[in-house]
């Protein structure tokens, strides 16, 4: 629902079409299952319609608008690329965007198989990813910084959560160690800023593909590599360093703090069915439990 208490529905998607872009208004539409600030709705093939949601600043769109094109142009694994714009009217008063589709099964609804490949294939799209950004290159508030600056976050997932076997006093020393490390000294890097299950895509056991960069900013790297907890089976944080090749010890342990903030995150939305949209995200709970297991572990 928007503000307007219009609802966003297939009909509402093929008027904005026909009345913005005629010749895409015959394509088949089909709602993708998902999406919080956004939601998705598969046009055709090879399209998708991102229409906003809850989020009523269009900052999000209009950031993804100018620069995934050029982030797409040198990345390794297929991400959205807006290619036609909608404005806002009358009918739906908000920004969208038709972009294209990345094809495979977001990993909250699928799984790795082949943890060597998918830990290679995210250190390489993270390698091109993590170059220095331009100076406009947006920066964000809670995104890209140390962990440190995030203690908060991190106290009201975790004192909102039943860890069940998880012991406080562990998962305190993981945050403790990121918040002490230095810092990152580098250049301001693209970093995609929320890499978990639900913003990649697999297919044949391994990732195809990385969406919903409505976090992209400029910042500290280690931001996207807690993704080696979060996202890769057991022994898969050991290969991805392997392959990454550039992160010193400092941003090892940043990443690993961030990774068991996001693995917190990912439980808290699965422990409640009233958190998050549609209908809240009990499967998220399962992933957040699988990733703080491998954060303890160190593995």
């Amino acid at each position: 629902m928007i503000e307007s208490q219009t609802e966003i529905s297939e009909d509402l998607v093929r008027e904005l079409l026909r009345d913005q872009h005629p010749d895409l208004a015959a394509l088949p539409i089909r709602e993708v299952v998902g999406g919080w600030g956004n939601q998705m709705w598969r046009l055709g093939d090879e399209l998708a319609v991102r229409m906003q949601r809850m989020d009523v600043d269009p900052a999000v769109l209009l950031k993804e608008r100018r620069w995934l094109p050029t982030l797409a142009s040198r990345l390794p694994l297929p991400i959205p690329v807006p290619v036609r714009e909608g404005t806002p009217s009358e009918r739906f008063p908000k920004i969208w965007t038709v972009m294209s589709w990345v094809e495979g099964t977001p990993l909250d609804l699928g799984s790795i198989t082949r943890g060597d490949h998918a830990a290679d294939t995210l250190a390489a799209f993270l390698t091109a990813l993590h170059v220095e950004a331009p100076a406009e290159a947006p920066d964000s508030p809670d995104r890209g910084i140390h962990p440190k600056e995030c203690t908060g976050g991190f106290e009201h997932f975790l004192g909102d959560l039943d860890l069940g076997h998880f012991a406080e006093d562990d998962i305190r020393a993981v945050w403790d160690d990121a918040a002490a490390a230095p810092g990152w000294e580098g250049p301001r890097v693209w970093i995609h800023g929320d890499l978990h299950p639900a913003n990649v895509v697999v297919a044949d056991g391994t990732l195809t593909g990385v969406v919903d960069f409505g976090d992209v900013c400029a910042g500290d790297p280690a931001w996207d590599l807690a993704a080696a907890w979060v996202l890769l089976p057991e022994g898969g944080a050991s290969r991805f360093f392997d392959s990454y090749a550039r992160a010193d010890d400092a941003a090892i342990r940043r990443a690993r703090g961030l990774a068991a903030m996001k693995s917190l995150f990912l439980m808290l939305m699965g422990q409640s069915g009233d958190r998050g949209l549609p209908g809240g995200k009990p499967h998220w709970g399962p992933a957040g439990r699988a990733a703080l297991e491998r954060v303890l572990r160190g593995i």
